[in-house]
């Protein structure tokens, strides 16, 4: 065990990143050595940053806090705490299964940690925090829960209503960031397309993304997690006026018959779906959209499937992931509906539309074989310099591998020249530094 050493552990989404790195931050300003995500998991206080969506996400996370209240009882950690989704779902439960652990927090709360172990919370550099992405792209959220009312989904049970943070805020951060270095801009929130609907009484992202696109050194900007209904559509015009503005968006569908869209309580139709995403690539030609679909809803039929599965073919989405539903607790569905899709069914499905989306993923690579595409390099791995385009968020979409004679810069931008493709990579050569 180290002592003044603290190790962060983060699990589940970016989200939950944003609020590790702050608290990072804070433990750093009161004199701690600070790690997150460690080799090694010996700090004189650990904490672990918890994800409750589903039950995989879950069983992580309890996985983890016993491997590390086995740890503390030998005496190779010191003090133990838990925080994030799954405390602030399941807090009871877990103080009486697992009791070694120092104390819980939940999602909002986990600020009071360090004045319960005598230490200062330093309210006023609540918008500080300590990147553990590369330093040029971050992660910036937005709002924190969910108003909407999807029969799967336990995040406002988690989470509470929608709360979005002021624009001013969220542009004084960006600046902040910017003046750091960095360059890339991942906005997220649970509901991007509510953005500002509690605060200004309208939908606020538009003039939200035109505030952070105005700020100097911001070379793009990347949306994640929009939702269909009532989506804002003045959004369309500034990606095509605003050249910092990526021509992405990840926007989650999870269905498109309109009986398992009326049974998901998602708002919102077939017909409506089709054509906001043909309005969409009207509107932004060169789009790259990704989206999210869920099979095994309870009362998905093999005629729903197929016509899942059909609307895929069409629609040929840049980028596809899928999941299988989970009959979680506390949720519309867990109430109002028995899980009655056999998980051998769920499976099936899944493996068929990522099928169906490896080959429709291989062609759309192909199709940038011999273009120019302005990417933006994360690393050096072996050989390879692996960067991104602007259609590809960290984690998640493909990336370019490139073979350079010359030393590139990790952060810079380069004009690359794609020469090869595979399903999930490109492949290429730097032809001119950008900046």
């Amino acid at each position: 065990m180290r002592k003044n050493k603290v190790d962060i552990i983060t699990l589940g989404c970016s989200k939950n990143l944003v609020d590790s790195e702050q608290l990072l931050f804070q433990f750093k300003a009161n004199g701690f050595t600070v790690v997150h995500d460690p080799d090694k998991i010996n700090g004189e206080i650990v904490v672990v940053n918890t994800c409750g969506f589903i039950g995989d996400a879950q069983e992580e996370s309890i996985q983890m806090i016993l491997e590390l209240e086995k740890a503390k009882r030998n005496g190779q950690i010191g003090k133990l705490f838990v925080m994030g989704c799954l405390s602030e779902r399941f807090m009871n439960d877990l103080q009486h299964e697992i009791p070694g652990v120092d104390r819980y927090y939940g999602k909002f709360n986990w600020k009071n940690l360090l004045n319960d172990i005598g230490k200062t919370f330093h309210a006023g550099l609540t918008g500080d925090r300590i990147l553990t992405t590369p330093a040029h792209y971050t992660y910036l959220k937005i709002a924190e829960g969910c108003n909407r009312s999807c029969s799967f989904c336990s995040i406002p049970v988690i989470t509470g209503n929608y709360k979005s943070r002021s624009m001013d805020d969220i542009v004084s951060e960006a600046r902040l960031l910017a003046a750091k270095g960095v360059k890339e801009l991942q906005v997220i929130a649970q509901d991007l397309t509510y953005y500002g609907m509690d605060l200004y009484r309208h939908p606020t992202l538009p003039e939200l993304v035109e505030r952070l696109s105005d700020i100097p050194g911001i070379v793009w900007i990347r949306l994640h997690y929009a939702y269909p209904a009532r989506f804002p559509l003045d959004l369309l015009r500034i990606m095509r006026e605003r050249q910092n503005v990526c021509n992405y968006l990840d926007i989650a569908l999870q269905h498109i018959s309109d009986r398992m869209l009326k049974k998901m309580r998602r708002r919102i139709t077939s017909k409506e779906t089709r054509d906001l995403i043909r309005l969409i690539r009207q509107e932004v030609p060169d789009i790259h959209l990704r989206t999210t679909m869920m099979v095994g809803h309870p009362g998905e039929t093999e005629d729903d499937f197929q016509e899942l599965v059909a609307f895929i073919e069409e629609i040929r989405f840049e980028r596809l992931g899928t999941f299988a539903y989970s009959h979680e607790a506390g949720t519309y569905s867990y109430r109002n509906y028995r899980d009655d899709v056999p998980d051998t069914i769920k499976q099936q499905r899944l493996d068929t539309l990522m099928n169906i989306q490896k080959t429709i993923a291989e062609e759309h690579n192909e199709k940038k074989i011999g273009k120019t595409l302005k990417t933006v390099i994360d690393r050096k791995e072996g050989d390879y310099y692996v960067g991104r385009t602007a259609y590809d968020s960290p984690e998640i979409d493909p990336e370019v591998l490139i073979l350079s004679n010359k030393r590139l810069r990790v952060g810079a931008f380069y004009d690359v020249l794609i020469d090869k493709s595979d399903t999930y990579e490109l492949y290429g050569q730097t032809t001119r530094f950008l900046k």
